[in-house]
């Protein structure tokens, strides 16, 4: 009895491989590969985030026409676990990294970034070392920036004091209408009070003429003035010293009568 798990296949004596004819594979052939994701990105369609590590069962393809010094690049296609749309990404061997290229945008990194400057400096300064004439386009180039800095900073000044005056005048404009509006009604405000005045001052005149009868006239909106408001000041005093004033009681005679009616005789007492 044969082993189960054996590693050698039997070949016949009379096998010949070269009789065996090869499959063609197309060239734009794709592979179904198990990975995870190399970055973490977010989809363009629905916004779902993909974290660095999610796996995926993908399709793996060789990129035509493009390559790194003789290295293939592979595309890879995977979907988005919440919309299922189509995502693709490919390697960047230049960069020893991943590059997104549909359906996804890739994360921000900081550390990629001061990765990337640090390797743009350091590259700076290698050929700075061996070309003087790199360092004169690198100070020229840096200068340049410089000014363009300095004259984008002065159109931001300019601009925000332009606006700021606009502001200033907006300011005084709504102030001075504002002030117009309150000047209108002081004036109107004295103009009723000169108003009611003259017509107080005609009505107590004629009061301390003596005029029997007095005509009040005001306007329909006008309230009606109290009754001791027409009256002067003597006139007032007047009333009130008239009420206050008690009327005089005569005392009746009780012909030497008590409260019971009994008449009352005095006798004159004489001394002896």
């Amino acid at each position: 009895m044969s082993e189960r798990k054996v590693l050698n296949k039997y070949f016949p004596p009379d096998f010949d491989p070269e009789l065996i004819s090869r499959r063609k594979h197309p060239k734009s052939s794709q592979q179904v590969v198990r990975l995870m994701a190399p970055f973490s990105m977010r989809c363009n369609t629905c916004g779902e985030y993909i974290y660095k590590g999610k796996k995926f069962n993908a399709r793996k393809e060789t990129v035509e026409g493009e390559d790194y010094l003789g290295i293939k690049i592979f595309r890879f296609y995977i979907k988005c676990t919440l919309c299922s749309a189509e995502i693709t990404f490919k390697t960047d061997p230049k960069n020893t990294d991943y590059a997104a290229e549909h359906g996804a945008s890739r994360n921000f990194e900081p550390w990629r970034d001061e990765q990337a400057e640090e390797e743009d400096r350091l590259a700076k300064l290698e050929e700075e070392e061996n070309n003087p004439m790199k360092v004169l386009e690198n100070k020229t180039v840096d200068s340049k920036r410089e000014m363009d800095i300095l004259d984008a900073l002065q159109d931001i000044r300019a601009r925000n004091a332009r606006n700021e005056r606009v502001g200033q005048s907006d300011d005084l404009l709504s102030r001075l209408a504002l002030q117009e509006v309150v000047d209108e009604e002081e004036v109107e405000r004295k103009r009723l009070e000169e108003e009611d005045e003259k017509l107080v001052e005609e009505v107590f005149s004629k009061i301390q003429n003596g005029s029997s009868s007095v005509t009040v006239k005001r306007k329909a909106d006008d309230k009606e003035p109290p009754a001791h408001a027409l009256l002067s000041e003597t006139a007032r005093a007047l009333i009130a010293s008239t009420a206050t004033a008690a009327p005089a009681v005569k005392k009746r005679k009780t012909d030497g009568k008590n409260s019971l009616g009994i008449k009352v005789v005095k006798k004159k007492v004489t001394a002896t």
